[in-house]
């Protein structure tokens, strides 16, 4: 090693290191060190230099402008060489305390602390890294210059491939770019194992990543620490106030304890207000999706639109299941809602909103999912689907396939005994309560179709792939807007779809050619299936009564079932028992088959064509909610449109650039151009009454610093009552 009086002459030239020559610098990710805790260096990619226009490794006497260009080269060299550095030593100055020297050694200095070999762990200890190597590059002010005074190549350690050195801690970063990139794929759901292979596509391989899965969620983990700094309940707050400024349309009801501590919150936006008021006839209220971090509840109102598809009418998370909060809830929900009741409400089996239901909304008819309830049954009758492999047939044909409830306890009489189950306190009182959930009970309630396992299904998948019990309530918020945006649009490709094309005819009846015209795509779509297989069955007349004729209806070749058509005197009002008019609001194959033998196939009769599944469902307007359908997706914000512009106008520019090292080189001093001059101009914004209410809004940030009521996060585990709390929301908006 060179001591300080060995330096160079001062002839000796002075480095200025080229971010262009040397690799471009991201934020180093040490081991065990929070990711924003790091320096950040340069906004470029991990790379490893090709070539250089000075020397490739450092010498007693080399001399650089700044202290960063000489940490930028020994690391560059170190990359090269296949080890990592990190800083030892600085020292002050005497006289102004300014720096004066710096010492960069390898990360395999020194040795581990006996005091944490000799800790208890939990845990297995991990490998020991440090080895006392003794390599490191010292430097050293000189007036205004900094001269590398010491100097030491030897390692006692096996040094790695350039390739390999890529995963080492020093030369691990997460760049911006892949923040942002990072913080999209995570807001959308996207696990740690796909964001990286998604960064390894971007970049070219994985070693061109030039960080691993362990830093990503580190720099995720630093992001969720600033939230519960900031506060977490404060923040979704903030949002709701924000979004309440954007569009008057959107209401909100927070409960917040005698301590501040956030409770119960129920959100909806102006697009599940008015969907509700077009198709709230039918709702199922569930609560039990996954929870937060909180143990807080997630409780969807969800109802179908006029192409079947599932649809939101707000969104809850609930402080605990108690009667008291699903009764706040409703309450809630119903004034938000113009005080609207639904004519039929499904939700899961569970006592305290059974209570509550009763409670708030009387008048509405309660079902219990079917799709909840059938989940329950391999775990208490384990026993019975072990031992008799037929009992899941036995028993899907009597939940499923009986018509009438005759046929229903009839079969499920020769279950009980068959198998055994006649003790079976359980099954006993789920008996009692088949009116909420057998279908052979429900045929003639109106459900929209909604009782069907296969939709309540598709809705727990569909909001697993959005939301996780991890999931902060502030950024909870922000992943339910995304479901609904993808709902809605996915209802608005079905609009366009609907009215841009023209459905294929099946049959020769005039009643199709008017269902295409009134329906929509997928209510036609089952309508047309309908009447396509009513050429299927046969009528024959049973008996009259007075003036109604009841028929027969039986599929061709087959004498069961036989589905019973009730025509009353006009002959243009029907019943069947199957119930399909009742239950979904579309006419069945056993009506239209009668229909057909009393040659009424000319006419769709306007009694039995519901509004809710015709083209213009959303026709009527709503005055007493501020902001339509349309309007909302007005609402935008307008930063992140000029963004996503701009990016897609780059994208092809790159794509130009990457043709030749000409091309990408002229690119590049362009862009260093454009860059500097964005730099140096100054926005001055200000916001007027000819500008659009967005652009007016204060940043979240803003609209934090000035609350008047600061809220507190809610506890890990909520155990208090709803009397605790007081309401903060706002449904007064509406």
């Amino acid at each position: 090693m060179a001591d300080s009086s060995d330096l160079g002459h001062p002839e000796e030239p002075i480095y200025n290191i080229d971010s262009d020559e040397l690799e471009a610098e991201s934020e180093n990710i040490q081991c065990d060190v929070n990711v924003e805790d790091s320096v950040n260096v340069e906004n470029g990619v991990n790379v490893i230099p090709s070539s250089s226009s000075g020397p490739l490794e450092p010498f007693i006497g080399m001399i650089f402008e700044e202290v960063e260009d000489a940490q930028t080269f020994y690391k560059a060299y170190a990359r090269r060489q296949g080890f990592a550095i990190w800083t030892n030593h600085t020292r002050l100055s005497k006289d102004d305390k300014t720096l004066c020297a710096v010492d960069y050694v390898c990360t395999r200095e020194g040795f581990r602390r006996v005091s944490r070999k000799d800790t208890d762990r939990q845990l297995p200890e991990p490998a020991e890294t440090k080895i006392g190597c003794k390599a490191m590059m010292g430097i050293k002010k000189d007036g205004e210059k900094w001269i590398v005074n010491k100097f030491v190549v030897g390692h006692n350690h096996i040094l790695l491939t350039p390739r390999s050195t890529s995963f080492l801690c020093g030369h691990r970063g997460v760049t911006k770019v892949q923040k942002k990139l990072i913080m999209t794929l995570n807001e959308s759901g996207v696990p740690t194992r796909k964001i990286m292979s998604v960064l390894s596509k971007d970049s070219g391989g994985e070693f061109n990543v030039g960080c691993i899965g362990k830093d990503v969620e580190n720099y995720l983990g630093s992001k969720r620490r600033k939230i519960f700094e900031e506060g977490d309940a404060q923040r979704l707050y903030s949002y709701f106030l924000d979004r309440q400024l954007k569009e008057p349309g959107f209401v909100f009801s927070m409960q917040v304890d005698k301590d501040g501590s956030m409770g119960s919150c129920f959100w909806a936006d102006a697009r599940s207000r008015a969907a509700y008021q077009y198709f709230g006839d039918v709702v199922t209220f569930d609560a039990t999706y996954l929870t937060n971090i909180y143990k807080m509840s997630f409780v969807p109102f969800s109802g179908v639109n006029h192409h079947h598809q599932t649809i939101m009418f707000g969104c809850a998370l609930l402080v605990n299941e108690t009667g008291e909060s699903y009764t706040w809830l409703l309450r809630t929900w119903q004034e938000v809602m113009l005080g609207r009741a639904p004519s039929t409400i499904i939700t899961d089996d569970d006592k305290a909103m059974a209570k509550a239901i009763v409670e708030v909304l009387p008048n509405t008819t309660h079902r219990l999912c079917l799709w909840h309830i059938l989940q329950k049954f391999p775990e208490h009758l384990a026993h019975v689907y072990n031992k008799f492999p037929d009992f899941q047939k036995d028993f899907r044909h009597c939940i499923h396939e009986t018509i009438t409830t005759d046929e229903f306890e009839q079969e499920w009489a020769l279950i009980m005994v068959k198998y055994d189950l006649g003790e079976n306190t359980w099954l006993q009182n789920l008996y009692s309560r088949r009116d909420k959930w057998v279908p052979a009970y429900l045929r003639s309630t109106f459900c929209a179709g909604m009782s069907t396992t296969q939709r309540s299904e598709s809705m727990n998948k569909f909001f697993k792939d959005y939301v996780r019990s991890s999931t902060m309530v502030s950024d909870f918020v922000h992943q339910y807007e995304k479901a609904i945006d993808a709902r809605y649009f996915k209802e608005k490709e079905k609009d366009v779809r609907t009215k841009s094309t023209r459905a294929i005819m099946k049959t020769p009846f005039k009643i199709e050619e008017e269902a295409a015209i009134v329906y929509t795509r997928k209510s036609f779509t089952i309508f047309q299936d309908e009447l396509f297989n009513s050429l299927r069955y046969q009528a024959r007349k049973l008996y009259v009564s007075g003036e109604a004729k009841t028929y027969g209806v039986t599929a061709h070749g087959k004498e069961t079932p036989i589905y019973h058509v009730t025509l009353e005197g006009d002959e243009g009002h029907a019943t069947c028992t199957c119930h399909k008019w009742e239950f979904m609001g579309i006419l069945c194959r056993h009506i239209l088959c009668v229909f057909g033998k009393k040659a009424k196939l000319n006419i769709l009769p306007q009694h039995y064509v519901l509004d809710r599944w015709t083209i213009n469902a959303k026709s009527r307007p709503i005055p007493d909610i501020p902001c339509s359908d349309d309007q909302v997706w007005q609402v935008q914000d307008e930063a992140t449109m000029r963004k996503s512009k701009s990016m897609i106008q780059l994208y092809d520019i790159v794509e130009l650039a990457s043709q030749s090292a000409k091309k990408h080189n002229h690119f590049t001093l362009a862009l260093e151009k454009v860059h500097k001059e964005l730099l140096a101009m100054e926005d001055h914004v200000e916001c007027s009454q000819t500008m659009p209410i967005n652009e007016c809004i204060p940043s979240r940030s803003q609209v934090i610093s000035n609350f008047s009521q600061t809220v507190q996060d809610p506890p890990q585990i909520a155990l208090q009552s709803l009397g605790e709390f007081a309401n903060l929301g706002v449904p007064a908006a509406m």
